[in-house]
């Protein structure tokens, strides 16, 4: 019974370390069952198909392995968009649709989004302003696959353009650049959830001894790419991001919080405000 199902999941994933277990159990029997949350728990005593009991029982050993939810069931949602991410990409955090609302703030004409990963930002900056040229890049052919089948199944492959570097040479025009680039210090690594260092991809996160090497290489870059850059940095990075923003030339640093209060967008621009 459903009832059942989801109470022994529950107790499995809460003694195997995961955080929100009973959350992840719905998820997970949604999914095999074809039934959404509410009507699960509306019927906990309705039987489960023994084909949807299998395919139940094989994600939730997934998830005792600490595999993330979003890889499980193969999507993960980003403002109004749905998202196909597998291993290849980064799961799309909450945090990172500050870069998406400065760009709506903006309402730029031309937008460079720099280590696109699955497409979240460049997607939603494209479905969301209409107007907007997008062109996004990454260094890694399997996540510019995954944000390619993203951009054609969200039928917005004619309005991103994707390209296989971090900021290619001659690049300009651009009106903003948005970047979430690895920010993860080599000391942090060992503190994360398995769910990030045993599955999420390695190098679209760890970023030197301090989590600021590839910014060091990324803000001067940028500099005269745009007169407008947003970064997401990690906690406590944003004074050391704004003094390499200043050092590469731009007039003005500011930093916006997250819902956690964390300093996390930094928006630099070319001339001072006021």
């Amino acid at each position: 019974m459903i009832g059942e199902a989801l109470s022994a999941s529950t107790d499995a994933l809460r003694a195997a370390g995961v955080g929100e277990p009973r959350l992840d159990a719905e998820l997970l029997l949604a999914e095999a069952t074809g039934c959404d949350r509410a009507r699960l728990a509306a019927d906990p005593g309705a039987e489960i198909e023994p084909a949807a009991t299998r395919r139940f029982a094989e994600m939730v050993r997934r998830r005792l392995r600490r595999e993330p939810v979003a890889y499980i069931l193969g999507r993960r949602g980003f403002r109004e968009l749905e998202l196909a991410v597998d291993a290849r990409v980064l799961i799309p955090r909450p945090e990172t649709e500050l870069l998406v609302e400065l760009a709506l703030e903006l309402a730029p004409r031309r937008v460079l989004d720099l280590g696109t990963g699955s497409g979240a930002i460049a997607l939603a900056v494209a479905a969301e302003l209409p107007g907007c040229e997008v062109v996004a890049t990454d260094t890694s052919a399997g996540a510019l696959a995954v944000a390619r089948a993203n951009a054609e199944r969200l039928g917005l492959a004619g309005r991103v353009e994707l390209v296989e570097a971090m900021l290619p040479p001659g690049l300009g025009g651009f009106d903003l650049v948005l970047a979430n680039l690895p920010y993860v210090s080599e000391a942090e690594w060992g503190g994360l959830e398995p769910e990030v260092t045993q599955w999420e991809p390695r190098e679209a996160l760890l970023a030197g001894a301090d989590g600021l090497d590839v910014l060091r290489a990324a803000i001067p870059a940028a500099a005269g790419v745009a007169p407008v850059v947003g970064l997401e940095v990690g906690a406590g990075q944003a004074p050391a991001a704004g003094e390499l923003a200043m050092e590469a030339g731009f007039g003005a640093v500011e930093t916006r919080p997250d819902l956690a209060g964390i300093p996390r967008l930094v928006v630099c621009r070319e001339q001072a405000t006021g």
